[in-house]
């Protein structure tokens, strides 16, 4: 067997601190702009020596913040099992340099407790994390989705055991309402436990989060704002800028490989006439500012109020690379 080589995480990683970190609302917590997400390209099907370049490469460059959910894979679990070998061969003497989040919302075990926001599946899906990535804690944890049958008490309450118990440092919840999010605010601010931060889809194409005011409702209360989804599944970069659609609305020149090919997050019928005419316009714009329509896509998110950091996945450090430029090329 060969043996692996010792990581040493680069001595300049912090060279470019004020150009790369946020204050994540009025918190003591600095985030990267670029965070580096799990959900793709992490899995078990995946080449574990791949997951290693790419992580070794966002932490020699700042990227400190690694976002993973318990049934990121496939199959389930399979992500944070990646983070925990991560954890044994290169990142354990880093853990104070590692911001780490899970979460759990989504189905992820057969029964009736392996899913929504009950007390006990947030328990135990956080037990269950911990143990696959090696950790005694993690540093922020979220509600992954609003449960409209469980009492929002009973999710808050256990967010607030979590961090009382020293299972996570800081809470955080991902795309509740914004009724629902005026109460989980409050709430855990009542109780010390103030609100980390909101994760929600916010991109060019999708403004809903902007929208429905939670963005200015984050930014004058204090409480941070992560993006995902950036680049909306691929449709904000040059991938499919040369397709054209028929008369019968069938989309030609899909780029062989591509996540449009796969059909399951990014469907044919989801590139409209009108969103090709946008993406073109997009495209303009963006090469007028001397970028890429992926770094523009980025670059715009970051311009917007009270957002802290975009999570961005990566199957290559080529592609980390070019989603790290849009920090340098944006002002």
């Amino acid at each position: 067997m060969e043996l692996k080589t010792k990581y040493i995480a680069s001595p300049n990683r912090y060279i470019n601190s004020e150009q790369m970190y946020r204050r994540c609302g009025r918190s003591g917590v600095l985030l990267p702009k670029i965070s580096l997400g799990f959900w793709h390209n992490f899995g078990g099907g995946d080449p574990y020596e791949r997951s290693r370049a790419i992580t070794h490469y966002a932490f020699d460059h700042g990227i400190t913040h690694f976002d993973l959910a318990n049934n990121y894979g496939p199959p389930y679990g399979s992500a944070e099992e990646t983070m925990g070998r991560l954890m044994v061969d290169d990142f354990h003497p880093y853990r104070d340099e590692l911001f780490i989040a899970s979460k759990a919302g989504y189905d992820m075990w057969e029964g009736p407790y392996g899913n929504w926001g009950s007390r006990k599946y947030l328990m135990a899906s956080l037990d269950q994390s911990l143990k696959r990535m090696h950790l005694d804690y993690v540093d922020l944890f979220y509600s992954h989705r609003y449960d409209p049958e469980t009492p929002l008490e009973e999710t808050l309450q256990a967010l607030v055991d979590i961090v009382k118990a020293g299972k996570a440092l800081y809470v955080g919840i991902s795309r509740w309402p914004m009724e629902a999010l005026k109460v989980a605010d409050g709430y855990l601010r009542e109780r010390d436990v103030p609100l980390l931060i909101y994760q929600g889809r916010l991109n060019l194409i999708d403004r809903q989060p902007q929208e429905e005011g939670i963005l200015d409702y984050c930014a004058d209360h204090g409480i941070g704002f992560i993006s995902f989804s950036p680049l909306a599944q691929g449709l904000l970069t040059d991938r499919y800028l040369h397709c054209t659609i028929s008369e019968k609305g069938e989309v030609m020149g899909i780029p062989e490989g591509s996540r449009m090919t796969q059909g399951r997050f990014l469907k044919q019928d989801m590139l409209t006439p009108q969103l090709l005419e946008n993406l073109h316009d997009w495209n303009e714009q963006a090469q007028w500012r001397n970028q890429t329509l992926a770094e523009m896509a980025i670059s715009w998110i970051l311009e917007q109020r009270g957002v802290t950091s975009v999570i961005v996945g990566a199957s290559s450090t080529a592609q980390l690379e070019k989603n790290l430029h849009s920090i340098m090329s944006y002002h």
